[in-house]
């Protein structure tokens, strides 16, 4: 068996990141409720990414890339932060991302343009039958030049990057550790490609085996993220040599709380927004992390987060969504 420290990484974010207490949310759901703060992992503009891209580009860096080619939404936190490892390490960005060219650059796409990223936009109604096409067509290009691409794929979700999220348990384990403090009962984290949600049970396995890890859709349905996880996780447990399985039915996914589309604010997440900012003070954003705490809203409501639960929330970034859809979030 190998530990996660036996990988190579590069050091890109600020770790360990806060597990933080909310006690007024925690008295008016009827559980006890923490946040870890991978929003503060801090390099280009932080999120969970940050723990993935850690891994995958020191395989970068080892191999000789000079182009780094990925894809995502219009505010994709994933897009903008290989965007920003690139510039890095003196690579190049490509960004194929899906939706139409907007009509002003707000938010991440902001940020991508900071960065330098050359971006190309694919039509939404194509996207999933282009997508592999037109990423491979710019390492193509990159080769033809001299050039070498590395493509990293949606969300960064291999076995590789779900090591940052088998790190991250570890990491919440010692910060428990020294109060005594039992692990959650349940993990709650929002889920748009797997690999963070992957990363989270090959960790929970290790050194919470009782602690139940639920994902809140932001994007597919649960019957095609179930044995994409389940794999992911197998994987990646294989890779350090874990006695660990899994079935798709292994794994938890909420699918109820994506709403119109990926990409499209929810009410039930602008609600959540709202009431994370007013009680505690903490950001949430409309395409990730607030349709994932009205889904553990939700569940606390139904009873399937029973009352006096310790549930930690897997805060996953994305604070520069909220700006382009300003004009939503005050209709609410």
């Amino acid at each position: 068996m190998k530990s996660v420290e036996e990988f190579e990484r590069v050091p890109l974010g600020f770790f360990p990141t806060p597990h933080e207490p909310l006690p007024r949310l925690s008295e008016a759901l009827g559980i006890t409720l923490t946040i870890k703060r991978d929003d503060y992992s801090g390099f280009g503009g932080g999120g969970n990414k940050v723990r993935k891209l850690e891994y995958l580009m020191a395989e970068a860096c080892k191999t000789g890339v000079n182009v780094v080619i990925t894809t995502g939404g219009h505010q994709s936190n994933h897009a903008r932060m290989v965007a920003a490892a690139a510039r890095k390490f003196g690579m190049r960005p490509v960004l194929v991302l899906r939706g139409n060219p907007p009509a002003s650059w707000q938010g991440n796409l902001l940020l991508d343009k900071l960065f330098g990223a050359e971006v190309q936009f694919l039509d939404p109604d194509g996207y999933f039958t282009q997508i592999e096409g037109a990423m491979q067509a710019h390492a193509d290009a990159a080769v033809a030049q001299g050039e070498t691409p590395m493509i990293i794929p949606l969300g960064g979700a291999t076995p590789l990057g779900a090591l940052g999220y088998v790190r991250a348990v570890e990491e919440m384990a010692a910060q428990l550790a020294p109060s005594q403090t039992p692990a959650p009962d349940f993990i709650v984290a929002p889920t748009g490609s797997g690999g963070t949600l992957a990363g989270l049970h090959v960790g929970t396995r290790r050194y919470w085996p009782n602690t139940r890890v639920i994902g809140v859709s932001v994007s597919a349905k649960a019957d095609w993220f179930q044995p994409r996880i389940a794999g992911m996780a197998q994987d990646c447990a294989d890779l350090l040599q874990w006695p660990q399985q899994w079935q798709p039915e292994d794994i938890w996914i909420e699918d109820g709380y994506v709403g119109q589309a990926y990409g499209v604010p929810s009410d039930g997440g602008i609600a959540a927004i709202y009431q994370l900012a007013q009680l505690e003070g903490v950001l949430l954003d409309p395409v990730y992390t607030g349709k994932a705490m009205h889904g553990l809203f939700s569940l606390v409501e139904q009873g399937r987060i029973p009352q006096g639960s310790r549930v930690t929330f897997v805060h996953c970034g994305g604070s520069p969504a909220l700006y382009p859809f300003a004009d939503r979030l005050l209709e609410q």
